[in-house]
């Protein structure tokens, strides 16, 4: 989705080099044909951690807490006061071994909730490689030679997490609720883009952390919004976002991409126009062949082999150096939709959220999504 210009890294920069400088998911593709379950509007599936493709999962309690994990015949209770409070969850022949303390089960599926079947906190990490910290019921399976986690939480958890994942500690109030809107929108109106769940937790669809603490502005700003969408002809529509444009933001047509169910408009970024991001990369010119700028499916195929800090936005020239390209831009992110820096801009001058959303999606009502 995208994000924004920010003093410090953003959570976007977080996933090692895979995902350095994301450009929000681009809702146009096809949709696929949807395994999960039937969905409960007001619950998201999120395939997390995908991107590593693990082959081993370890699973954690948080202190007061307690975890039990189900299998077709097994229940096994971790809790720190019992002194097994960790599992590890391994691929094993196309199934999944499952080991806690002295005890091992072979599983088609390992379900993890707390005692009741309801939400719970839980740590999960790739050994060596990732952790993170959710709150919702877990499900491990086996898939294509690795494991498939899914977390089903509560869909203004999951906006709570991405809104901070893609803000920084200083953002204003009424931007964070622009954002919040923005992602609920996502949530609400973008799914069908994977097999067995909604959404994964990369900037495909939304970049997803863990959720922020309650008293935080982020949390105060989710629950201010709670419910709240972005429609376009009485409709919700899921709502894209950038972190910096260049002082303008995109169309997809501009970018040589398919429309969507809402007309994007070019409108103008003032903060981003007087304090562009400027960028240099140096690329080799056998992979260079043919770049240049608004071509958005160009540049995320080239981000995907060389990382995402290689052609950071869609406004940038290029120049041929020897055996190298030169490539220099402004922007970061695809430029299309809510740009993140200007509504952080337009916050710090006193506009509110709706006025933010009015406009960077001219044409657009804000409406409360039923649950």
């Amino acid at each position: 989705m995208f994000m924004k210009l920010r003093a410090r890294p953003f959570a976007s920069l977080v996933l090692g080099s895979l995902v350095l400088f994301p450009m929000h998911s681009l809702p146009f593709a096809q949709s696929v044909t949807s395994n999960a379950p039937p969905r409960d509007p007001g619950v998201v599936h999120i395939g997390v951690l995908g991107l590593f493709h693990p082959h081993q999962l370890t699973v954690s309690v948080p202190a007061g807490n307690a975890l039990v994990l189900r299998t077709a015949e097994e229940r096994i209770v971790l809790e720190r006061s019992s002194g097994m409070d960790s599992a590890a969850i391994r691929i094993s022949a196309g199934a999944i071994l499952l080991s806690a303390g002295s005890r091992t089960v072979h599983a088609s599926e390992v379900i993890i909730t707390g005692r009741k079947n309801d939400p719970v906190d839980f740590v999960l990490s790739v050994p060596g490689k990732i952790t993170r910290h959710y709150r919702g019921r877990l499900t491990v399976q086996p898939s294509d030679g690795s494991l498939t986690a899914i977390v089903t939480m509560d869909r203004e958890t999951a906006v709570a997490s991405v809104v901070a994942a893609e803000s920084a500690s200083e953002t204003p109030v009424e931007a964070l609720k622009a954002q919040a809107v923005a992602t609920r929108s996502y949530f609400v109106a973008g799914g069908g883009r994977h097999h067995d769940f909604d959404f994964c937790d990369t900037t495909h669809c939304q970049f997803l952390r863990e959720p922020p603490p309650p008293e935080s502005a982020t949390a105060r700003a989710v629950a201010a919004t709670r419910d709240l969408v972005l429609t376009h002809e009485s409709q919700p529509f899921a709502a894209m976002y950038t972190r910096s444009c260049s002082g303008r933001t995109h169309t997809p047509a501009e970018l040589g991409l398919p429309s969507s169910t809402y007309p994007y408009f070019s409108v103008e970024c003032k903060y981003c126009r007087a304090h562009s991001v400027r960028w240099t990369s140096r690329i080799p010119a056998r992979n260079g062949a043919g770049l240049h700028s608004s071509d958005e499916s160009a540049r995320l195929s080239l981000d995907r082999r060389l990382g995402w800090s290689a052609i950071q936005s869609n406004d940038f020239v290029a120049q041929n150096d020897g055996g190298e390209i030169i490539v220099h831009g402004t922007g970061q992110g695809h430029g299309i939709g809510l740009c993140q820096s200007g509504a952080r801009a337009l916050a710090e001058d006193g506009a509110t959220f709706q006025k933010i959303l009015s406009h960077y999606y001219p044409g657009t009502k804000i409406a409360r999504s039923p649950v």
